[in-house]
């Protein structure tokens, strides 16, 4: 159990970090993470100067244009730490060949991306998506937990989420049609497709609920994953009745055993509890270790990827947006079912 790969090893050289975007993900997330994983942020560009010099760490710039963001040519890894609007935008004018990290999602909607992929492969931008939980340590352990088959052939996949999000924090959300699977469960989703592949189909249904103004907070998922596989999402962001019965956990059980995930950061947002993994292999439950949590640590093992990828150290990168497109088709089939009538049920019987 202690043996277990959770985090990415660090490449033995690194390129400067530009990043696009001022927001609190960045400074709650990234800039955390790039100073834990011991590289360097050359600059930040945002179209708000001066908070963009607020949020720069000691010895970056705080770009007046994108000509100055981009100045460092291919030597450089460009994060975008953007809305999903502005990321199209922004790849045209990126050097051509560079290596890129896109915040998810990958744009507002599938059409979207298949925009930005096409940008992507025009320019021969290479580009991975922050779809960071695959790279929480959790995350890594269960995968190569699975790897090695201490689970077994998986057989069930359960999201279960009780909560209650502050979604007041983030009011660009506020008239949103989409909210809860585009830009939260998104990350759920592309966790199940790292770990099983990509279904066959979905049935979903996403809705708000009478105490909040944001569009969808609660849905229900259903994927597709053939006759041996049941894999299903339940997820509530408006469980406001105490700490006490309120859940993020994801269930995993295969053939030879399971595991039980916590997600922390998600139970008292933004201040969190820590995450969890317990493994069930011999016919007891063990609790694993964990060398970190979602945030930040997530964080660094995406970065880390990205950086070995981009030195030449690893020859594929991992999470592409070429990947993270089949995620977005994914959430575009969620909104799709949700949009389309249940199957009817007879209201009375045969005369």
């Amino acid at each position: 159990m202690t043996d277990l790969t959770q985090t990415i090893a660090p490449p033995s050289r690194s390129l400067p970090i530009v990043i696009f975007g001022a927001g609190s993900i960045v400074t709650d997330a990234h800039l955390p993470a790039y100073a834990k994983a011991g590289f360097r942020v050359a600059g930040i560009y945002d179209p708000d100067r001066e908070k963009a010099a607020r949020v720069a760490p000691a010895g970056a710039s705080a770009y007046a244009s994108m000509a100055e963001a981009t100045a460092l040519g291919t030597g450089a890894v460009y994060d975008l730490a953007v809305p999903p609007a502005a990321i199209a935008g922004i790849l045209q004018t990126l050097p051509e060949g560079a290596v890129a990290l896109i915040q998810k999602p990958l744009g507002s909607d599938l059409a979207a991306a298949d925009e930005i992929i096409r940008i992507l492969r025009a320019r021969k931008i290479r580009a991975a998506v922050n779809f960071q939980l695959r790279f929480a340590p959790m995350s890594l352990a269960v995968k190569d937990a699975i790897a090695r088959g201490l689970l077994g052939e998986v057989v069930d996949f359960d999201a279960w989420l009780a909560l209650d999000t502050p979604w007041h924090l983030w009011a660009f959300l506020n008239g949103l049609p989409r909210v809860e699977i585009l830009l939260h469960s998104i990350h759920y989703l592309d966790f199940v497709r790292d770990l099983l592949g990509n279904p066959a189909g979905v049935h979903a249904r996403t809705m708000g609920h009478p105490s909040s103004a944001i569009s969808n907070t609660r849905s229900a998922m259903i994927l597709d994953y053939g006759s041996h596989v049941r894999a299903s999402l339940s997820i509530n962001h408006n469980h406001a009745f105490g700490r006490k019965f309120q859940a993020c956990e994801f269930r995993i059980s295969g053939t030879k055993g399971a595991a039980y995930m916590k997600l922390g950061v998600n139970l008292d947002y933004p201040r969190g509890e820590p995450d969890e993994l317990w493994l069930n292999t011999d016919g007891e439950w063990q609790q694993v270790p964990l060398a970190g949590n979602w945030f930040i640590e997530a964080f660094v093992g995406r970065i880390t990827q990205v950086m070995r990828f981009a030195v030449g150290e690893d020859s594929e990168l991992q999470g592409s947006a070429e990947d993270a497109w089949h995620t977005m088709a994914l959430v575009e089939a969620a909104y799709e079912s949700s949009s389309a009538p249940a199957h009817p049920i007879r209201t009375s019987p045969d005369a």
